[in-house]
C-alpha cells in the first residue's frame, strides 16, 4: 500500500481566475484607497487557503488598475501563494469603458483563461466611487459579447455617494449584486465577504440548468443574509 501511495500524483485541478478591476482615480484618495489596500492585503490568506483546501480548482488573481486609463497589476494570472500586495495609488479621471475593454480582451483561452485542464468561469469583481469619464457604455457593449464574461459571476462596489448604482447595475446584470459601502469598516468587511463567499461559489462543480444564473442566485441569498446581520458600528456613513 505504501508503495502505491508513493507513486500517486497529484490530480490537475481546473483554474478559476478572479479578476479585480479597481478604480484608482482621483476621488479614490486618502481613506477610499488606503482602505481598499488593506483589505486586498488581508484578503490574499484567505483566498489562498480556499484554492489550497479546493480539489476542484485552482484559484488565480488577476488586478486591473484604471483611472486615467489602465494597468494589470499582474500581467497575467497568478498564484495566491507568494504573491504580494502592492499598494496602489489614487490618481487621475475613471476610464471605465477603457476597463471593460481592456478585460474583454483577456477574457480567452488564447489569454488569461489558457490554462491545459481548463477554466471555470471566472468571477469578476468592479470596484468604483464615480461616474466613468470616458465611454462605458461603448467599452460594457464590448464586453458584453464576450461569452465568458457572459458566464461569469458579477459584483460592484459602489464606494460612497457619489458612485452611479445604476451604470454598476448595468455591468453585474442585477441590481442585488451591486454593493454600497460608506466607510472603511464595511468596506474591508465586505471585500473580503464577497470575495471569499465568490470564490468558493465560483470554483466549485455545478448543477445542471443555467451555472451561472444559479451561482449568482446563491450569492445574493449569502450577501443578503450578511446585510441583515451586520453590526450597526460597520454601516457609519463616513461621509464618502
Amino acid at each position: 500500500m505504501a508503495g502505491v501511495l508513493s507513486q500517486a500524483t497529484e490530480i490537475p485541478r481546473k483554474t478559476m481566475v478572479m479578476f479585480f478591476l479597481l478604480d484608482t482615480s482621483g476621488s479614490m484618495e486618502g481613506d477610499k484607497i488606503a482602505s481598499l489596500n488593506d483589505a486586498m492585503r488581508e484578503l490574499l490568506p484567505d483566498l489562498q487557503d480556499i484554492s489550497d483546501s479546493n480539489a476542484d480548482a485552482l484559484i488565480k488573481l488577476a488586478v486591473l488598475d484604471f483611472a486615467g486609463g489602465t494597468e494589470w497589476v499582474t500581467p497575467v494570472p497568478v498564484e495566491l501563494e507568494g504573491f504580494r500586495w502592492q499598494d496602489l495609488e489614487a490618481g487621475g479621471c475613471t476610464d471605465m469603458g477603457e476597463a471593460c475593454r481592456e478585460l474583454a480582451s483577456k477574457l480567452s483561452t488564447s489569454q488569461f483563461l489558457q490554462d491545459k485542464v481548463g477554466n471555470y468561469a471566472p468571477v469578476i469583481i468592479l470596484l468604483s466611487d464615480g461616474e466613468p469619464t470616458d465611454d462605458f457604455a461603448g467599452g460594457l457593449a464590448e464586453l458584453r459579447q464576450n461569452k465568458w464574461f457572459g458566464a461569469s459571476i458579477k459584483i460592484a462596489f459602489a464606494v460612497g455617494s457619489d458612485a452611479n448604482m445604476d451604470e454598476l447595475a448595468e455591468f453585474t446584470g442585477n441590481k442585488e449584486l451591486v454593493i454600497p459601502v460608506m466607510g472603511k469598516a464595511m468596506m474591508k468587511k465586505f471585500i473580503r465577504f464577497v470575495s471569499v463567499t465568490s470564490s468558493k461559489i465560483g470554483s466549485r462543480k455545478a448543477g445542471g440548468g443555467n451555472a451561472s444564473q444559479g451561482k449568482e442566485e446563491q450569492l445574493v441569498q449569502q450577501i443578503q443574509q450578511e446585510m441583515q446581520e451586520l453590526d450597526p458600528e460597520d454601516t457609519v456613513d463616513e461621509g464618502w
